[in-house]
């Protein structure tokens, strides 16, 4: 079934979203406040992104299952350590997922970001091979940010460092997507090739 495509302003409020929210309400009622509305917000998005598209992103829904998680040991132990350290488990799980399937000859971008490449497979290699680093990166990033930072330039580095690095570096990759894309003909003739196969 085709999935509804929501105006791209839409989707990034949903992304973008929890993130202000997480961040106003840092700078005016300190962290603990401010990971209650996370999770809340955070929710809220997805329940949303649902009744627009009928449809939730496995990224969304696998990023809001560990906020959610954190974000309840951070408030019931009253331990800041716990959201800090989540987005880390985050990043962490994606460079592993990512790196994992190549070990094994496959890869989940296309499902973690709940698009559609049509790429040849040494596109698919390349692509999921940066990624799988990005997000590393990103887990070293936060790791030494919130260890050696104030927790408020923490919260401005979830919202204003996260945000740009990602789309930075996803607009990046739009000249390897382009090279190593398939065009419609060549992918029918790839799929015709591989039903000749089976049926051989």
């Amino acid at each position: 079934m085709d999935k509804t495509q929501p105006h791209p302003l839409f989707k990034l409020a949903t992304e973008l979203g929890p993130l202000i929210v997480f961040f106003v309400a840092n700078a005016k009622f300190g962290l603990f406040v401010a990971t209650g509305a996370f999770m809340v917000a955070i929710i809220a998005a997805m329940i949303a992104s649902y009744v627009v598209t009928r449809h939730v992103p496995v990224m969304a829904i696998v990023t809001a299952v560990i906020v959610i998680v954190f974000g309840t040991l951070t408030l019931v132990l009253h331990d800041e350590t716990f959201i800090k350290v989540k987005p880390t488990i985050i990043y962490g799980l994606f460079a592993a997922i990512l790196g994992g399937g190549l070990l094994f000859g496959r890869s989940f971008i296309a499902v973690m970001f709940d698009q559609v490449f049509n790429l040849t497979p040494q596109g698919w290699r390349i692509l999921t091979m940066r990624w799988t680093l990005f997000f590393f990166a990103m887990a070293l990033l936060n790791e030494f940010i919130w260890r050696t930072q104030s927790t408020d330039f923490w919260v401005g580095f979830k919202v204003f460092g996260v945000i740009p690095l990602t789309m930075i570096f996803a607009i990046a990759q739009m000249p390897l997507t382009k090279r190593y894309h398939l065009e419609p003909a060549s992918l029918e003739a790839s799929e015709a090739d591989a039903g000749d196969v089976r049926k051989g």
